[in-house]
């Protein structure tokens, strides 16, 4: 009886050990890692988009303590980028070209 305690002992920690060396060897291969560093991103993200709505918070409440006007609070991040279209792009020769730009056209640093 003893020796069916051992031996089942022993097979338990032996499956137990196999799949924790399976699980690290799965952590550490490029894709895991990259995984990690993704969920350490996304972390990092919630987390400053939850302290940027505390504050927000936190201060309409000291302001409506204080009896000073309620100013909306720009959220800077993700968040104040969805549905935001990007910007056109600038055409920076057409800029050049302009009639007070035309003494620079031309001249490198040196010749300053």
């Amino acid at each position: 009886m003893r020796r069916l305690v051992w031996f089942a002992t022993g097979a338990a920690s032996g499956v137990y050990t196999l799949v924790k060396a399976r699980r690290a060897a799965r952590n550490l291969t490029p894709d895991g890692i990259g995984a990690r560093v993704a969920a350490v991103g996304l972390g990092a993200r919630m987390f400053a988009d939850e302290v940027a709505a505390s504050m927000a918070t936190r201060e309409a409440e000291l302001r409506a303590e204080l009896g000073l006007a309620v100013s909306p609070r720009r959220v800077i991040g993700p968040a104040a980028t969805r549905g935001l279209t990007p910007a056109a792009p600038v055409d920076h020769a057409a800029d050049m070209s302009s009639p007070g730009n035309q003494d620079r056209e031309g001249t490198d640093d040196g010749d300053r």
